[in-house]
């Protein structure tokens, strides 16, 4: 245990224990918190504070004022503040689908419908924060954006992916076999076969000025410039993403509202034919919903008949308009199912006879028989004629037919013949009842009924097809209501239909039905605007035809849309007396009761003038109680007066020509008003209807009303039944929603008395009345809340800032309109759980608060913001806030919190009961005293007041604030209602939240998220009006204002840390909420401030945690909390990386700190600051905030003794790597410098993760697995066996043990001691020793050398330990391994270990996992995303992950080699970042006294690293490494690491038989300078002599793919450089070296033939002893 923490007292220099006993003298309860990794200082120097507790935050703008940069311009200045562009507020004009934006007609509008109006077309006020795309939240690490990233990189050369089997070694080989045939021919083992054999093999290149004596110093920094140059910029670019679902801090940014619309499909009508064509027939599609016994879309009216037919009709027809030509229709469904039809009705021109004499020719005459019938046709035709010439303008039924929508989606074949895919695929594009598309909102309820069973209803997939219906129904004059129809679709679907045995007309319709386009051209909306891409108004249009969708549609309205629909649906004249039986209904909209005052806005059907006065329904013969089946279409006028209303007039149709008979005789008159008590009037209604024309000032009046003198059919009694039906996004039809808009617009207009319903309520009862509908809006129906939503969230707002003045009284609604936007705000939330994000937000609600919202019009002259502002009504007359300080704000910052609210007395002992004290006491409504006041008493900005200050502004604040204005204004409000009063909001909302209580507080908790972005927004919008967005932070908001804040983050901290273990679901939410308000605050606020409230929350959590038996789970919020705050885009700015920790040498002034303490090996308070920047200090964690709090998580989580901890890991590793990754992509920081100083922010991450390296992942494992040494490559590993020679045969014929390479020492040591800690997974270390090598590569040197110095032996071994692992971990993999592994299931393995590790170990319990995966909240799988959750997967194989496995089973050529690329390219990068660290470390080292023990480490590392697959790059450098380290201690290698020059020469000779040439050529020459520095010690080199030839058995013997022809050429070119090493000729190293060269060749040439002769006893025992012999000679 000693030697594991060593580490750790090092940094703290104060023993474990000694800290424990501290912490629990201070606290008691959960043991595992009871702990301090690293304390810093001696206890004599400064209160130290332990990593579980928060430090004070460094006053930020404070410190940036103080500490100037010194650099002027430059890519360090951008790091010191904030962009000045950083947050804009843009006003972006909406995109309008039509070519004219819809707007009422009329220039004179009432004002609910200018405010609706202006809500559909001023701008969307956007806040936008510029960088914000820079944040962690989009970090472009991401698996699908690497590729992008990795473009470009050099292909890395391994000699395991060049295995020597092509073509091109091929012929090199077999010169070679020819050059050395003599082989044979000689004798055996004959010193001339061998010298002969090498004298004719060829060199390797020779590197250049290698024998030159260099001096060290030049040869480093050579090699140095060689190592950094043309090196990968961003190390994380090369290193797979955490396998992570969307991050948590990504908040997406919403939908912009738009109008609904629900899966979309194109009918084309090309041609109606019957067998005989005598007149025209017009026709009619609609949709209808037999189970929900709905028409669920408005009528289509086209005409197919041929111009001759079109002709008989010519004088009763106008021009037709080209609008009421159309063929093809887009129809929209939303909620698709089985039972949807699309019906078909065809009517004719009326004439005498009823519907089945009329169709009798139809069906018996046959179009074959033409010519034998020619005459009885011609007498139909002339018939035909004669009634189109007097009828023309009346219809008749005719026929019917439906088709079943669904059976033709799915048997014109889908893309996928598979439903189920046609399921997903609509969901994907844009299925409506899917979870990315909010848009069209549809309850929770609604979705289980889309689909019943395994149907799928999708419109968006499937081939069009072209459909030919060719029987038709005749209609039937007692069976045309819409119920008789429900009952004939219900019965089509039944095999035994009724229909079928009916005798049909047969006739020719040819109709294509396709989904509709995307952006289909000549298209217009239900109004009759053209959509955009309308090129030329002379094409025949598309009609798109408008939706009654079958259940409500949760989508609030966007466009200006006002129509009326009337269904006249059946009349009883059964008792009326005197002859009236052929009756058609006329309908008329009036503006009055004279006839002239019908107005042209009833839309015309086809082939006629797009608006008319009037509409008739058609006649059923000789019926005196028809049923109708009109469809009547009005244009609504955008302002209704009283004297609007609909006039039925009845008349008899006299089929007969007779004399002195009119043609049609008025039979009766109903009518039905517009307005009622100012509603639109809609609905069922079941009318009595009078016999002679209606009197005077009827039209006000309702026909039940009796009026005297007037004679009714049957008694006044209701005969007439009709339907109106409103699709109005000015008329609310909701009473409760009615009323509230109704006396907020009286307030405007100042109008009294106002008029609701039956009601007249006078101003005197109108704050009463107004506070009541604003309580009442709950009871409204949830489906007009959400239409008018945008609306209605503004006018509850705008009463909060401009409180109305009624009778003279300011009457304060901020509590009303506050808990009615929260009980608005969780009514959306709780009805609509499909439309939510991953954070729980409603996807209304977001769009409302990032497009719509924004602060009403601030000033009475200018303009509003954006057209319109928020009511554009010049009624709110504001005053300028007084410049004096209101009375209110005399705060001394201490006491802040009591002073804002009059009823708390006295200081409160902390801020937390401060707090406390402030919710506790609600006796006051503070809301109704918080209205500025200047004043003669306010003193100056700054001062303090006196005590006697505070007494009176006591009293000041407890009276109304506003009496001072009121003489002033009296005469503004004369003019306007309104007392000049100005709120803020966000100010307002913050109060209210503080003061409320009981279920509005909790209403408000719940969707917390909701009223911060609101508060956001609102202050950055009041910054941007009055132009403050530039002001120092300190002066942008007033205190009593932060005070709130403060309040109201401290008391939701406390909810969470109350409530975590009741509300897990509604907390986690919280938790999140509250820290993205921090977040955005950091963007606007004081940002000390902003600290000091994070500060709070740790405080709040921390005092939690000590009394918690399982601390995870709370611990778990935090680092959420943590993690988002930490996603801010300017977290290294807020981080101070240029501040006073930085050593001297950088260009920021250099201050020492006053708290550091003395270090450990020096005195020097420099080398103290050094240390500092290192360890989790006080000035670290202060200065460095964030990052401090980031990297104390991560410290406290890792520590072994953090029991029930340990299931974060991944989750504490995942945040600290987003974050790497994100600098380390971020275009701001890739300048090297700046760089380093954003390393500079996570220097104490090495001294964490050193403290981990008993439990991390142990990677080496893999190499010696079954024992075997590491040089061995892997694919002899797999084939063991074979024709290996015996690795104690080989060695006992040279006559000594094998160097094994086992793990350091130190290693060994650690691990055994670490077992008893819970170990990481594989994926948490990797990600955390990726994170250690990006600081350690983007760290200064020389600061990282001045740390070393200071290092302990012990810890700087530590630190090798880590660089031994990081090679084992990143080595490369090879190309085959690639091939073998299919990544996907290897992932997929991989996360099932992760998983299953953190079910044993960690906070997860298996029965959790459980629950999890039933609720369907793990993770889902990319072929389920459109299903959300995935409960039913295990029987819908087609849709399980294994599927989707052998889809992707065979990964291309392409991709396996990008990927063996990737790998090459990290392992070369992270293998060059270590070398960089070993080399500091022993120029660090060069210096000290003990330095032994810490090269003989470095040494192990680089022998470890040249052991492993490495890149021809990586060994160059390697090297060069190795040969300097050598030159500068040889004595090192020689006399005191002699297993190391073992291992040395072991690894030299396996790389000099390598097959790529550059690698021979490096390790050929650090053998040949190994030799040449070992004669030069003792003038012999027995030693490398010894080790060599041991090497070579030892490698010859075992390895597989051992090639001689290789070494054979590195022992020629080990040869060369001793005939050329000048310096030397004179000596014996040349003949010795000749000597060992033709040594080592007989000795591989025999090893080699002992291979070939295994099954030769007597050869093997002769080639034994001529091997011993040469050992022999040594």
């Amino acid at each position: 245990m000693a030697e594991r923490r060593a580490f750790a007292q090092k940094i703290s220099r104060t023993v474990a224990a000694e800290v424990r006993k501290q912490i629990s003298g201070q606290y008691s309860g959960s043991p595992q918190l009871l702990k301090n990794l690293s304390l810093v200082g001696n206890v004599s120097h400064h209160a130290s504070v332990p990593l579980t507790e928060a430090v004070d935050p460094v006053d930020l703008e404070d410190y940036l004022i103080t500490h100037p940069l010194a650099v002027e311009s430059g890519p360090l200045r951008d790091l010191l503040e904030f962009p000045p562009d950083d947050i804009e507020v843009v006003y972006n004009p909406r995109d309008c689908r039509t070519l004219v934006s819809a707007v009422p007609e009329e220039s004179e509008m009432d004002p609910h419908v200018r405010d609706c109006v202006r809500s559909y077309t001023e701008d969307w006020a956007i806040v936008n924060r510029k960088y914000h795309k820079l944040g962690t939240g989009f970090n472009p690490n991401t698996l699908d954006k690497q590729k992008e990233r990795q473009k470009g990189l050099p292909k890395q050369i391994f000699e395991s992916d060049e295995a020597p089997d092509g073509n091109s070694y091929q012929d090199e080989q077999d010169d070679l076999k020819r050059r050395s045939m003599s082989i044979d021919d000689t004798p055996r083992g004959s010193w001339a076969c061998s010298i002969f054999d090498l004298k004719n093999s060829l060199p390797d290149a020779l590197l250049p000025s290698l024998l030159d004596r260099t001096p060290n110093e030049d040869i480093d920094h050579q090699n140095d410039d060689q190592r950094k140059a043309n090196r990968h910029k961003e190390l994380f670019a090369l290193h797979p993403a955490p396998d992570e679902e969307d991050p948590i801090e990504r908040l997406s940014i919403p939908e912009i509202p738009k109008e609904h619309f629900g899966q979309r499909l194109l009918v084309k009508c090309l041609s109606l034919k019957f067998e005989i064509e005598i007149e025209p027939i017009f026709a009619s599609l609609a949709l209808y919903d037999v189970k929900e016994k709905k028409k669920i879309s408005e009528n289509f009216y086209f005409d197919l008949n041929s111009e001759q037919m079109k002709g008989m009709l010519r004088p009763h027809v106008p021009p037709a308009a080209i609008t009421t030509l159309a063929r093809s229709a887009i129809f929209s469904i939303t909620y698709p199912s089985q039972d949807v039809f699309l019906v078909i009705k065809l009517e004719k021109v009326l004439q005498q006879g009823d519907i089945g004499e009329c169709a009798e020719p139809y069906m018996i005459f046959k179009e074959a028989d033409a010519t034998k019938n020619k005459e009885k046709l011609e007498k139909l035709r002339g018939q035909a004629d004669q009634f189109c010439q007097r009828l023309g303008k009346y219809r008749m039924p005719f026929a019917w037919t439906a088709i079943h929508l669904m059976n033709i989606v799915s048997s014109a074949g889908s893309l996928e013949r598979d439903s189920t895919d046609v399921e997903i695929s609509a969901a994907e594009r844009k299925g409506s009842w899917s979870e990315r598309r909010n848009s069209s909102v549809v309850g929770r309820r609604s979705l289980e009924r889309t689909t019943s069973g395994d149907e799928a209803c999708s419109l968006t997939t499937f081939r069009p097809a072209t459909l030919t219906v060719t029987n038709f129904f005749k209609q039937e004059g007692d069976r045309l209501s819409d119920e008789d129809l429900y009952k004939f679709l219900a019965d089509m679907r039944r095999p035994s239909s009724v229909l079928r045995r009916l005798r049909p007309i047969t006739a020719q319709l040819k109709i294509d039905i396709s989904p509709a386009p995307e952006n289909p051209h000549y298209c217009l909306t239900p109004e009759l605007l053209q959509v955009k891409l309308y090129p030329d108004s002379r094409v025949r249009p598309t009609r798109e035809i408008l939706e009654f969708p079958a259940r409500d549609v949760y989508v609030p309205n966007t466009t200006y849309r006002n129509l009326l629909y009337v269904y006249p649906q059946s009349l009883n004249f059964a008792n009326r007396q005197g002859s009236a039986r052929n009756i058609t209904v006329k309908v008329q909209f009036m503006y009055g009761e004279d006839p002239s005052n019908a107005m042209p806005v009833i839309f015309g059907k086809s082939s006629c003038s797009e608006f008319s006065k009037e509409a008739y329904t058609a006649v059923v013969y000789h019926n005196r109680s028809p049923d109708f089946h009109e469809e009547i279409k009005v244009k609504l006028p955008a302002t209704l007066t009283d004297h609007h209303h609909l006039l039925f007039t009845f008349y008899h149709v006299s089929c007969q020509q007779k004399q002195n008979t009119p043609l049609e005789t008025p039979v009766g008159y109903t009518w039905i008003p517009m307005l009622q008590n100012g509603r639109l009037k809609t609905g069922q209604f079941c009318l009595p209807v009078s016999l002679e024309k209606p009197p005077q000032a009827y039209s006000v009046l309702s026909p039940e009303v009796p009026l005297p003198g007037m004679k009714w059919v049957d008694n006044h009694k209701g005969v007439f039944n009709v339907e109106v039906i409103a699709v109005s996004s000015i008329h609310t039809q909701d009473p409760y929603l009615d009323k509230f808009f109704a006396l907020v617009n009286a307030l405007d207009e100042h109008m009294f008395p106002v008029r609701i319903g039956d009601m007249r309520i006078m101003e005197n009862n109108l704050e009463n009345e107004l506070k009541s509908s604003i309580s009442a809006l709950n009871s409204s129906q949830l489906e007009p809340v959400v239409r008018f939503l945008h609306l209605l969230l503004d006018k509850l707002i705008l009463l909060v800032v401009r409180p109305p003045v009624i009778a003279g009284q300011i009457v304060n609604l901020g509590q009303a309109s506050f808990e009615a936007m929260a009980s608005i705000v969780n009514r959306l939330h709780k009805s609509l759980e499909g439309s939510q994000d991953q954070h729980g937000r409603n996807g209304l609600l977001t769009s409302y608060v990032y497009y719509v919202f924004r602060l009403p019009n601030t000033r009475p002259s200018s303009p509003s913001p954006g057209p319109g502002g928020l009511g554009g009504s010049v009624h709110y007359a504001t005053m300028a806030r007084s410049a004096v300080r209101p009375a209110s704000l005399h705060l001394n910052r201490s006491r802040s919190l009591s002073n804002s609210n009059p009823d708390i007395s006295g200081t409160p002992t902390s801020p937390d009961d401060e707090v406390r004290s402030i919710i506790g006491s609600k006796g006051l409504d503070r809301s109704n005293s918080w209205v500025n006041t200047g004043g003669p008493k306010a003193a100056p900005w700054g001062s303090n007041p006196s005590p006697s200050a505070e007494a009176t502004q006591a009293m000041d604040r407890s009276c109304n604030r506003m009496s001072s204005h009121t003489e002033t204004s009296s005469f503004l409000q004369t003019l306007t209602g309104r007392l000049p009063t100005k709120k803020l909001f966000h100010e307002e909302l913050a109060l209210q939240w503080v003061v409320c209580s009981g279920s509005v507080r909790e209403a408000a908790l719940q969707q917390a998220w909701f009223f911060f972005e609101l508060m956001v927004k609102s202050m950055v919008h009041h910054l941007y009006f009055t132009d403050k967005l530039d002001a120092p932070r300190k002066n942008r908001f007033p205190e009593r204002f932060m005070d709130d804040i403060a309040a109201l983050v401290s008391t939701i901290a406390s909810d969470v840390v109350s409530r975590f273990q009741k509300d897990a679901e509604m907390v986690e939410r919280l938790n999140m909420s509250l820290a993205f308000f921090l977040n955005d605050l950091l963007s606007v606020m004081d940002r000390g401030f902003v600290f000091s409230l994070v500060r709070a929350c740790y405080k709040q959590v921390s005092s939690k945690l000590y009394s918690l038996p399982n601390p995870s789970l709370l611990v778990s919020l935090r680092l959420d909390f943590l993690r988002v705050i930490c996603s801010h885009e300017h977290y290294v700015t807020l981080n101070l990386p240029c501040s006073l920790l930085t050593p001297p040498a950088s260009p920021s002034p250099s201050v020492s700190s006053a708290t550091s303490q003395s270090s450990g090996f020096s005195t020097n308070v420099q080398d103290q600051k050094t240390a500092n920047m290192f360890e989790l200090s006080l000035p670290f964690r202060q200065q460095h905030y964030l990052a401090g709090l980031v990297l104390t998580e991560l410290a406290i989580i890792l520590d072994p003794d953090a029991d029930g901890l340990f299931g974060l890991h991944k989750k504490v590793i995942n945040m600290v790597h987003n974050l790497l990754s994100s600098h380390d992509s971020d275009p701001r920081y890739s300048d090297p410098q700046v760089k380093a100083r954003v390393a500079m922010l996570y220097l104490p991450l090495i001294g964490i993760i050193m403290e981990t390296v008993p439990q991390l992942y142990d990677f080496t494992e893999t190499h010696n697995q079954r024992g075997r040494p590491s040089c061995v490559a892997m694919e002899d590993y797999e084939s063991e066996g074979g024709n290996m020679i015996s690795q104690t045969v080989a060695m006992a014929i040279a006559g000594a043990p094998v160097p094994q390479l086992a793990r350091p020492s130190s290693f060994l040591l650690t691990s055994s001691t670490g077992r008893q800690h819970s170990m990481f997974s594989a994926e948490s270390s990797r990600s955390l020793l990726i994170c250690l090598l990006w600081v350690l590569k983007n760290a200064d040197e020389t600061v990282l050398q001045k740390w070393f110095t200071d290092l302990s032996v012990l810890q700087l071994n530590r630190l090798l330990d880590l660089l031994y692992l990081c090679v084992s971990c990143f080595e490369y993999k090879g190309k085959k391994v690639f091939e073998r592994m299919n990544s996907l299931t290897f992932k997929k393995s991989k996360d099932m270990r992760a998983k299953l590790e953190e079910a044993i170990l960690g906070s997860i319990g298996a029965r959790q996992e459980m629950v999890r995966r039933s609720r369907g909240q793990l993770e889902r799988s990319p072929s389920g995303s459109a299903f959300g959750s995935q409960e039913n997967l295990r029987w819908r194989k087609d849709m399980t992950h294994w599927r989707q496995n052998t889809e992707k089973l065979d990964k291309s050529r392409a991709e396996i080699e990008h990927e063996a690329l990737i790998d090459g390219n990290l392992a070369t990068e992270a293998n060059l970042i270590i070398l960089d660290t070993l080399e500091i470390i022993v120029q660090t080292v060069s210096l000290a006294e003990s330095k032994e023990s810490i090269l003989g480490g470095v040494l192990k590392v680089l022998l470890h690293s040249m052991a492993c697959h490495q890149s021809a790059l990586y060994l160059q450098h390697c090297f060069a490494t190795q040969r300097a380290l050598v030159s500068k201690f040889p004595e090192l290698l020689f006399e005191e690491e002699t297993e190391q020059c073992a291992d040395l020469c072991l690894r030299l000779l396996r790389h000099c038989s390598s097959s790529v040439g550059s690698i021979r050529s490096h390790a050929s020459a650090s053998l040949y300078l190994l030799m040449r520095q070992n004669f030069e010690i003792g003038n012999n080199f027995a030693r490398v002599k010894m080790q060599v030839t041991m090497s070579l058995s030892s490698l010859v013997g075992t390895s597989q793919s051992f090639n001689e022809e290789f070494l054979r050429r590195s022992l020629k070119t080990i040869l060369t450089y001793a005939e050329e090493d000048l310096e030397l000729r004179e000596t014996t190293f040349p003949d010795q070296v000749q000597d060992l060269v033709f040594n080592l060749h007989m000795i591989l040439s025999d090893t080699v033939k002992m291979k070939e002769h295994q099954e030769d006893p007597e050869m093997l025992i002769d080639l034994m002893y001529s091997l011993s012999a040469r050992y022999q000679r040594l």
